[in-house]
């Protein structure tokens, strides 16, 4: 499928993909998080831009990763304003005024669930 991914932001958006991807239904991460996995601990707001790229990809579940503390910033990236929390919701998430509830219970970690 053809993107507007600028090249030299490629691979980046490409390593963020592959861990989206990983995260498991009813979990969520953040951009932070993904960032500091990936090396670049100073780029979530890059996370955050290739999530929005991500909506060009059916298999790249975006609505699983939401800002620091659960609220769920990325909404009005998606085609609807409560797509987002219908999408979490649908898979056990609870959600109330746009903020993930038991943040922390459900919270996915890729240095932690990924490592070897």
């Amino acid at each position: 499928m053809e993107t507007s991914i600028p090249d030299k932001h490629k691979d980046f958006f490409q390593n963020v993909f592959d861990v989206v991807r990983l995260i498991p239904k009813g979990r969520v991460t953040s951009y932070g998080t993904i960032a500091k996995y990936l090396g670049s601990p100073r780029s979530s707001r890059m996370v955050g831009w290739a999530m929005n790229a991500a909506h060009n990809y059916s298999d790249i579940p975006a609505h699983r990763v939401v800002n620091r503390i659960g609220v769920l910033t990325g909404k009005n990236h998606f085609s609807s304003s409560d797509e987002m929390q219908k999408l979490l919701q649908r898979e056990g998430v609870s959600v109330n005024n746009d903020q993930v509830k038991c943040f922390d219970k459900i919270f996915w970690d890729p240095m932690v669930e990924l490592e070897l």
